[in-house]
């Protein structure tokens, strides 16, 4: 007897809800869609309205006042509650490639140019000229060797053992000491 009632109430129900979203659906989500500015959203505050007025089917009589006034009210305040709780709350700032990372102390990379510096005045003047043409001007192996007048079989001989020498500087360098000789001049 008991599940013959229950069930008995939730078809009750389901025809209060029907009846309501029948009347008065299409104007309030056209109200919500303009107070939330997207439809989705709308839809969602509808939904919410609907169910705020099936928990509360007492107010749902003409004789406390107006049904579709009563919906409308409980439409505009769920858009505020949800306007307020979106205030309330940071942005969601999705992650993207293009964020930056966050970069360290600058500090580091002057430290490391004035050690290449220093380690640079240890090579002899074509394994440097190679290395700035290269490296530090950004040219190719065929423009360096233009530039340097020099066959590009060359330029990649000596660009080898330019940094090998210049790998052996920098290790040959004691711990600490950062002054570059090459770039005091």
């Amino acid at each position: 007897m008991a599940s013959w009632s229950r069930r008995r109430e939730s078809s009750a129900d389901e025809v209060l809800i029907r009846r309501l979203y029948n009347e008065h659906g299409g104007a309030l989500l056209a109200y919500a869609t303009r107070l939330m500015g997207d439809r989705a959203l709308g839809e969602d505050v509808v939904q919410e309205t609907l169910i705020r007025a099936w928990r509360n089917p007492g107010a749902l009589t003409e004789d406390k006042g107006s049904v579709r006034g009563y919906l409308f009210t409980i439409t505009r305040n769920i858009a505020i509650d949800r306007h307020r709780a979106r205030q309330a709350r940071p942005a969601e700032v999705a992650e993207t490639v293009s964020s930056t990372a966050v970069s360290g102390d600058h500090a580091d990379a002057v430290v490391d140019s004035m050690v290449v510096l220093g380690a640079m005045g240890k090579l002899s003047d074509e394994h440097q000229q190679v290395l700035r043409a290269i490296y530090f001007q950004g040219r190719t192996v065929d423009e360096a060797a233009e530039s340097l007048g020099v066959p590009a079989g060359t330029i990649k001989s000596r660009s080898y053992y330019a940094l090998r020498r210049l790998r052996e500087a920098i290790a040959e360098q004691p711990p600490g000491r950062v002054v570059a000789e090459g770039a005091a001049g």
